[in-house]
């Protein structure tokens, strides 16, 4: 009876435990992938160093663009001054898409497709946050949302002249000449990416509230039509 009553009160105790890295994925698997596909710019472990890219010990948790000494795009800088925190929805957004959410991102990378690979990769570098059981997070199958926009809506054609008479909002802030007056610029951005981006702010993955807000007020046909018009704009 003793026995019986001890392995039920673990089951009840590691009921609310934070997700191990293992219960993510395969970190075994992730240290391979991060190896072919992240070393060539990354650091991670002990002595971990800034290469191309900041070293990746305490992620988890950490503001985007927040170790000290490297230097970040502008892009990255000012998703960090947004709010923008990895965590492991944020983070599996980011490996999936680099630009759903940080459009200006230097990195240098397509994006990984397949969730499992995702989960694995996530996993291993979990496993060098401080520690990351202390970490709050959602659960486990909370990254197994699928981040990528739907293809029929990235394949509507929008109309840049609908485009023009819906930007009037956006260029009260964006300036429609491109520069980049502590706001970013958003003409002559490729129609995709555009399109991607609103629907982070959609999706709250990228966290500026006043972007979530407008976003969230717009249809497909609408943000594709004002992909299209600041495609047009050099």
């Amino acid at each position: 009876m003793k026995g019986q009553f001890l392995a039920v009160l673990a089951l009840i105790l590691s009921a609310g435990a934070p997700a191990r890295a293992e219960e993510i994925g395969d970190a075994a698997r992730g240290e391979d992938l991060f190896k072919k596909q992240c070393s060539a710019c990354h650091q991670i472990g002990e002595g971990a160093i800034n290469r191309v890219g900041p070293r990746l010990n305490g992620l988890f948790g950490r503001r985007a663009g927040a170790v000290p000494d490297f230097t970040y795009s502008k892009s990255m800088a000012r998703m960090g001054s947004d709010g923008l925190i990895w965590t492991l929805e944020t983070l599996d957004a980011y490996i999936h898409n680099p630009k759903a959410l940080v459009s200006g991102t230097r990195m240098n990378y397509r994006g990984m497709a397949d969730p499992e690979a995702r989960r694995a990769l996530l996993a291993f570098l979990r496993t060098w946050s401080d520690k990351p059981r202390d970490i709050p997070e959602a659960e486990p199958t909370a990254i197994m949302t699928d981040h990528a926009v739907d293809p029929a809506v990235l394949a509507i054609k929008g109309d840049p002249a609908y485009g023009e008479y819906l930007s009037s909002e956006c260029t009260t802030c964006h300036q429609v000449d491109g520069s980049d007056q502590g706001i970013p610029s958003v003409t002559g951005w490729p129609e995709e990416d555009f399109v991607v981006a609103m629907h982070a702010y959609k999706d709250k993955l990228r966290p500026h509230p006043v972007m979530q807000m407008m976003a969230g007020r717009l249809s497909n046909d609408e943000i594709a039509a004002l992909a299209a018009y600041f495609a047009t704009l050099k």
